[in-house]
């Protein structure tokens, strides 16, 4: 039929099948979005477009009538990141997953109850989705289907994190990275260096704040932002320009920015450590990578990133494997549900047309057929008549849609 869900695909690169620093590069920065996508939209002459992008994942939410194959991939990598080598677009067109129509729209459920994230139960996913199809409903890529499809995820999402365990005692990426470092015995006084002050350094602050640390200096390239970061702790706030000339020091630096390139390299890392005089701790939750493999190499730190957080996550995921098929119950639920909203949907938009239709017939019947007539009528009989057309036409259009209606959705995909 030609409301099925097939037009709907799902492009994923995800850390099950594919390196974080190769993800990484598959990431835009909210001026890119801006740029790249509509012209993605145009150019692959895709219907509808979202684009999610978080530290573990880069996808596209396509709605389109031709197939996705793996050639046409190949391109869609290369328009996200023209810098990339053909050996990197291979790696990443064959490790990438797929996934059309049902499937596609489980996925998307799954993604949002944080099913899919690295760290299971992960609550800021679903607010991640909805700030996704926010930013690209705004730059016109979305439309009815992208639409209807996040309202149920969201709704999906907020009924599995009420009715299951899932997120009891949560546990996310920050968190895990908070543990770590408190597993190195930082003192409450320890020198803290701030790079970035987006949501991820934001909920890091707030860890540390909880927990005393106050000793902290913010970096960021918008000044006003990385001022209401440092005065949330207490610290003082620099344009990210002065961190090569910073002169205080520091014992632990948590890095998290939207560069595509590494900010802290050995020389920054010298100018921040003059003396050397103890081990330095740097939490990277960048992706990209925010510091310079040769700064981890060279450098006497413990170094604390997506990667090296996995095998914690890994248990998490164990610690609730009873309550994912909880879920899974749930998501399969709501997606039979979606199918025969979209049908629902569908149906409404095609016969959309037929109001104005019966309006226009009735428009024409009164001003050109029967004028003569009409024009012999007083006025009360006029009214009469208004009355009586208008009621039939809006039971005309009720009935006609209900019976569309009925005998669609009575039909098998």
């Amino acid at each position: 039929m030609w409301y099925i869900l097939d037009t709907f695909k799902i492009i994923a690169f995800t850390h099950k099948s594919l390196p974080l620093d190769l993800i990484g590069k598959l990431q835009l920065t909210e001026q890119d979005q801006k740029t790249n996508l509509p012209l993605l939209k145009l150019n692959f002459n895709f219907s509808e477009v979202l684009y999610l992008n978080t530290c573990n994942r880069v996808e596209l939410y396509i709605v389109a009538d031709h197939a996705v194959e793996e050639s046409l991939i190949k391109e869609i990598i290369n328009a996200l990141n023209g810098q990339l080598t053909e050996k990197e677009i291979d790696t990443i067109a064959s490790s990438c997953e797929v996934y059309n129509g049902d499937e596609a729209v489980k996925h998307t459920y799954k993604v949002a109850a944080s099913l899919e994230s690295l760290v299971i139960g992960e609550r800021e996913i679903i607010a991640q989705v909805r700030k996704a199809y926010e930013s690209c409903n705004l730059l016109g890529l979305t439309g009815d289907f992208i639409r209807l499809l996040i309202k149920q995820t969201i709704e999906t999402g907020k009924l599995i994190y009420t009715h299951t365990n899932i997120a009891k005692n949560p546990v996310s990426i920050v968190s895990l990275a908070y543990r770590t470092l408190k597993q190195h015995g930082i003192k409450n006084n320890a020198r803290l260096v701030f790079v970035g002050s987006g949501e991820t350094n934001t909920l890091m602050a707030t860890y540390l704040k909880k927990h005393s640390f106050e000793n902290s200096v913010v970096f960021n390239r918008t000044l006003s932002n990385a001022k209401k970061l440092s005065e949330s702790l207490g610290g003082e706030a620099y344009d990210l320009n002065e961190l090569s000339s910073y002169e205080g020091g520091f014992d632990v630096m948590i890095v998290c920015t939207s560069s595509t390139k590494p900010l802290i390299d050995n020389a920054i890392y010298n100018q921040l450590d003059r003396n050397h005089s103890s081990k330095k701790i740097i939490i990277d939750l960048g992706l990209p990578a925010n510091v310079d493999k040769e700064v981890i190499k060279s450098q006497n730190l413990v170094y604390i990133d997506i990667n090296s957080l996995k095998e914690q996550a890994d248990n998490n995921v164990k610690l609730r494997q009873a309550e994912i098929v909880k879920c899974e119950d749930i998501i399969s639920s709501k997606v039979d549900e979606f199918k025969w909203l979209h049908k629902e949907r569908r149906i409404e938009l095609a016969f959309g047309e037929i109001p104005r239709q019966i309006k226009a017939i009735k428009d024409v019947a009164i001003n050109e057929v029967f004028t003569k007539e009409i024009n012999n009528l007083d006025n009360n009989s006029k009214e009469v008549l208004e009355k009586v057309l208008s009621y039939v036409e809006k039971k005309y259009n009720a009935v006609a849609f209900k019976t569309a209606k009925e005998l669609l959705l009575s039909k098998n995909d």
